[in-house]
């Protein structure tokens, strides 16, 4: 019986230390455009182009800059809309601050963008975690 249970314990532990931890949160992302400096959190720095400002949901006062997020698209905001996504996903580093009245959650570099979405969209649904 001990051998049992010591069995049982082995594989629930195995299972729990298996089983995916990944959680995403929900929102939307618009874009903005070049240029991408000054930012919020770099200056003048050049940070590239997979960058993206946040909004107060995940600014943070400011400890969200130089996170870095995997964002997707997960469709339209928009009903009747055709799906935008690529079925892409897309790392962004945050460099910049999205202001209150910001439009969305994450606002991506248009080159981000365009690696999970259709620019034409202007505003998806998304998924992000850091």
């Amino acid at each position: 019986m001990a051998d049992q249970i010591r069995v049982l314990i082995i594989v629930g532990i195995a299972t729990f230390c298996l089983a995916p931890v990944a959680y995403a949160a929900t929102g939307t992302a618009t874009f903005y455009t070049p240029p991408y400096v000054p930012s919020s959190c770099n200056g003048f720095q050049d940070d590239g182009v997979m960058i993206a400002a946040a909004s107060d949901a995940i600014w943070d006062n400011r400890a969200a800059c130089g996170r870095m997020y995997s964002v997707r698209c997960t469709g339209p905001t928009n009903q009747g809309v055709p799906q935008p996504c690529t079925g892409q996903s897309v790392v962004v580093k945050i460099v910049d601050y999205c202001p209150p009245g910001c439009a969305s959650t994450i606002d991506l570099s248009q080159e981000a963008f365009s690696v999970i979405a259709n620019r034409d969209a202007g505003k998806i649904n998304i998924e992000y975690n850091q």
